[in-house]
């Protein structure tokens, strides 16, 4: 597992089999999340891709849905969908309380 340091934040890298491994999840998956658009690797071939920062938070938040909550894999993708609206619109609501 490759470790990049940026100015703002620690962000990881990992290959497919990685990211397996700490999802606790097939590779069938992790594939099928690419292709519903949940995860968004780097790389064009299977073999290539590598899932750095959200990626690796989504792929982790879309386990505990379908673990937790039996979320199927298009369910997933609303429920990740509407939490990311849900902070986009908290950071702007913070803003805006700021001025």
């Amino acid at each position: 597992m490759a470790v990049e340091q940026t100015s703002v934040e620690l962000v990881e890298t990992m290959t497919l089999h990685e990211l397996c491994v700490f999802c606790g999840a097939e590779e069938t998956w992790v594939v099928e999340l690419v292709s519903h658009g949940i995860l968004d690797p780097d790389g064009f071939a299977r073999e290539n891709w590598r899932f750095r920062g959200i990626n690796i938070t989504r792929a982790k938040k879309a386990r505990r849905l379908q673990r937790d909550l039996g979320i199927n894999t298009p369910g997933i993708a609303m429920v990740l969908d509407l939490l990311d609206e849900r902070d986009r619109l908290l950071r702007r609501a913070g803003m805006a309380s700021e001025d």
